[in-house]
């Protein structure tokens, strides 16, 4: 597993060649937009229809929106690969300022869900990046399978979380180095 041009600051990048449950990670350009755009949608649907959050749910997204994720400076987008399939995609953010990396978001198709796939993407990109204060993310409060998952991994709650609509709040996890 190749992880390139990692660039959140204050970390040294550790770069191997690995295959971790036949999972990979391709950098993505601007040529993947439309394949993650699309997965996007399809992962993203169940949420967007039972939450209603049209302005903050990724499944809303125009490909634009994709396409200048992939564009900006400060992001390392992958495309997630499962035994030589696509079946997600995520996204890091470096957060210049205060030396963390942010993940946001990370998606998985739904039919490859519940498999292990995101825990070990977060094991690849744990080891391939290491920002000098940590990782940060957010995710939906009412989504406990995803609550699990962070804590499970190591993620704690920040105590913030935001009001989006009726049907759901943004609850906010942090990761140190460990």
């Amino acid at each position: 597993m190749y992880v390139a041009n990692a660039q959140c600051t204050g970390y040294k990048q550790k770069t191997r060649e690995e295959t971790v449950m036949d999972i990979r990670l391709e950098k993505a350009t601007v040529e993947n937009a439309e394949e993650i755009h699309q997965i996007q949608i399809k992962s993203f649907k169940a949420s967007l229809e039972k939450y209603e959050d049209y302005e903050t749910n990724p499944g809303n997204e125009t490909i634009d929106r994709v396409i200048d994720r992939i564009n900006q400076r400060i992001t390392d987008y992958y495309i997630i690969k499962y035994m030589d399939r696509s079946v997600g995609a995520i996204r890091i953010i470096n957060l210049e300022d205060s030396k963390k990396c942010r993940v946001s978001p990370i998606f998985i198709l739904p039919e490859y869900q519940n498999r292990g796939i995101a825990q070990k993407v977060f094991e690849i990109i744990e080891e391939s990046y290491n920002p000098e204060n940590g990782w940060v993310l957010e995710t939906r409060l009412q989504e406990k399978g995803n609550c699990y998952l962070y804590e499970k991994i190591g993620y704690k709650k920040t105590g913030k979380i935001v009001r989006v609509n009726d049907k759901m709040d943004i609850v906010f996890y942090q990761k140190a180095n460990e």
